[in-house]
C-alpha cells in the first residue's frame, strides 16, 4: 500500500513537468508542425526565450498547489503578445535595434518567470534571493544535463554508425533539439523535488570556482598589457571585455547567495571582495572605452544598450563591494549582500524592457 502511494506521488510530480517539457517540445518544433520552412537561425533567435520560459512557466503552474487562474491567463497573454510582438517587428538583418531586441527579449521572460516563481510577490526580497539562488543552481544542473546528453547522443550516433545507419540529421533535428529545450525544465524538477542534492552542488562549485576566476583575470589584466591589446580602438575586443564583465559579475551573485546558508567562511568573503574590486577595475575600464567610442562615433543601439548595460553593473558591483567591505570589516552578515542584488535586480528587468520595446521605435529599424 505504502509503496502504491510513492508511487502515485512520483507520478503526481513528473506529471508537471513532463507537461512543461512537452509544450516546450511543440513550441520548437512548430515549422515542423505547421508546414513552413523558415530560415531556423532566425526563427530561434526570436522564439527561444518564448519557448524555454513558456515551458517552464506551466510546470510551476502546474506543480503548485494554490493555482491562481487569473494570473495563469496573464502569463500566457504576456507569452503570446511576446511572440506577437517580435515576429511584427521587421527581419532583423542589418538592424540593430531589431536584434538588440531578440537579444532582450529572453532577459525580459526572463523578468516576468522571475515573477512567476516569487508567486508575483514583489514586496518580498527574500523570494527574489531564492530566485536568483535558484537561477545558479539552474545554470549548473542544466549545464550537468546538457553534458549527460551529448555524452549519451554521441554514443547513440555511435551504435547506429557501427551498423551503417546514418541517424545524425534526424537524430539532432528531433532529439537533441527538443532535448536542449527540455533540459532546463527536468533541472528545475530536480531542484524542487531534491532540494538537498542542489544545496550541496552548487556551493562546492562556486568555492572552486571563484579563486580560479580571480586569479585568470589578474593573469588577464597583465596580459591585456603585455600585448598590447586595448578596447578603445578594437570594437570585437570591447565587445568580448563587456560579455566576461557580465559572466563574472553573474558568478559573483550566484557565489553569493549560496553562502549564506552555510556557515561563515573567511577565506571565500575575502575571494569575493578581491573579485568584485577586480571586475570593478574591468567595468570601468570597459565604461571609459565605451564613453571614448560614443565620442568619436556617436549614438548606436549597441553603445547606448552596452553603456546602460554597463552602468547598471557598476552600480551593481559598487553596492556589492562595499556591502563585501562591511561584511569583512563591521562583521556585518552576508545575506546583506544578498538583500542589496534582491532590490536592485528590477533595474536590470526594467532596462532590458527599454531595449526590446523602446529602442526600435527610438532608433528606427536601421
Amino acid at each position: 500500500m505504502e509503496t502504491e502511494l510513492n508511487h502515485k506521488t512520483e507520478w503526481k510530480e513528473l506529471l508537471p513537468m513532463l507537461a512543461g517539457c512537452l509544450l516546450a517540445a511543440l513550441l520548437v518544433k512548430i515549422p515542423l508542425l505547421a508546414g513552413f520552412d523558415p530560415d531556423e537561425e532566425t526563427f530561434y533567435a526570436k522564439h527561444i526565450g518564448i519557448i524555454v520560459f513558456a515551458g517552464l512557466s506551466l510546470y510551476l503552474f502546474l506543480a503548485g498547489k494554490d493555482k491562481n487562474w487569473l494570473l495563469g491567463g496573464i502569463s500566457l497573454l504576456v507569452y503570446a503578445l511576446s511572440a506577437l510582438y517580435i515576429n511584427l517587428l521587421p527581419e532583423g538583418e542589418g538592424s540593430d535595434s531589431v536584434l538588440l531586441a531578440y537579444i532582450h527579449l529572453p532577459l525580459v521572460l526572463w523578468s516576468f518567470y522571475g515573477l512567476i516563481f516569487i508567486g508575483f510577490d514583489r514586496k518580498d526580497p527574500g523570494r527574489r534571493i531564492g530566485y536568483i539562488r535558484y537561477n545558479g543552481d539552474l545554470a549548473i544542473l542544466t549545464a550537468l544535463i546538457l553534458i549527460a546528453g551529448a555524452l549519451l547522443s554521441g554514443l547513440t550516433i555511435g551504435l547506429f554508425s557501427a551498423i551503417d545507419m546514418r541517424i545524425e540529421d534526424l537524430y539532432m533535428e528531433n532529439v537533441a533539439l527538443v532535448g536542449l529545450v527540455a533540459a532546463p525544465i527536468v533541472a528545475t524538477f530536480i531542484i524542487r523535488s531534491y532540494p538537498s542534492l542542489t544545496n550541496r552542488i552548487a556551493p562546492v562549485i562556486a568555492a572552486i570556482f571563484s579563486p580560479l576566476v580571480l586569479l585568470t583575470l589578474l593573469i588577464f589584466l597583465v596580459a591585456i598589457v603585455a600585448a598590447g591589446k586595448d578596447p578603445y580602438s578594437d570594437r570585437e575586443f570591447l565587445l568580448i571585455f563587456n560579455l566576461m564583465l557580465l559572466g563574472v559579475t553573474a558568478i559573483i551573485v550566484f557565489t553569493v547567495t549560496g553562502m549564506s546558508h552555510r556557515k561563515r567562511q573567511r577565506f571565500s568573503e575575502w575571494i569575493l571582495f578581491l573579485l568584485s574590486i577586480v571586475t570593478l577595475v574591468i567595468d570601468l575600464i570597459a565604461l571609459s572605452a565605451i564613453l571614448y567610442r560614443l565620442g568619436e562615433y556617436g549614438f548606436t543601439p549597441n553603445r547606448t544598450a552596452v553603456l546602460g548595460a554597463n552602468l547598471l553593473v557598476l552600480v551593481n558591483l559598487i553596492l556589492m563591494t562595499v556591502d563585501l567591505w562591511r561584511v569583512l570589516f563591521k562583521g556585518k552578515e552576508i545575506r546583506r549582500v544578498e538583500l542589496t542584488l534582491a532590490r536592485y535586480l528590477p533595474l536590470y528587468a526594467l532596462w532590458t524592457v527599454i531595449v526590446t520595446f523602446l529602442f526600435p521605435l527610438l532608433f528606427g529599424w536601421r
